[in-house]
């Protein structure tokens, strides 16, 4: 069964949020806290769940939307290891591996998460639920076989 991102914001909460002010604090803090908690499974859990991978894949990839926009920089330059790196944890999981990340991984995705987190402090809500959006077209494009050069495999997991 394929999984289609479903849609985390409406256009009408585009058009509610704040075009000058970040996202209130508390929804920052949620955001942040399920990414950190998915990045602490992958790394340390006893069974990290599809969900702890998807969390962190979903920041990488709201982190990759905003830098093709041109509203951020890759401050890491790791976007792309990271990137690389939960693409070969899926994989090494679908052939009956851990849903783990190898330490190199680890760096990569913390730094994306890193760089991710300090733009929520500055980026009006607006654009960040922009973003959202952006992210969600395009991977329901990339699962109906509109995938760009760019983009990589999406794994079912």
């Amino acid at each position: 069964m394929t999984r289609h991102p479903t849609q985390t914001y409406t256009l009408l909460d585009a058009l509610q949020a704040s075009p000058t002010a970040p996202m209130p604090e508390a929804k920052r803090l949620h955001q942040l806290t399920i990414m950190w908690l998915g990045l602490a499974a992958l790394e340390q859990g006893k069974d990290p769940s599809r969900q702890d991978w998807r969390v962190c894949s979903d920041a990488v990839n709201l982190l990759e939307t905003l830098v093709l926009q041109g509203q951020a920089q890759d401050a890491s330059g790791l976007l792309m290891d990271a990137i690389a790196a939960l693409a070969m944890a899926g994989k090494r999981h679908l052939r009956g591996g851990p849903l783990r990340l190898d330490g190199p991984g680890i760096a990569a995705v913390r730094a994306v998460l890193e760089d991710y987190s300090a733009l929520l402090d500055v980026l009006p809500e607006r654009a960040v639920i922009a973003c959202h959006r952006a992210t969600e077209r395009r991977l329901r494009e990339i699962y109906a076989g509109k995938a760009q050069k760019h983009d990589v495999e999406i794994i079912g997991l």
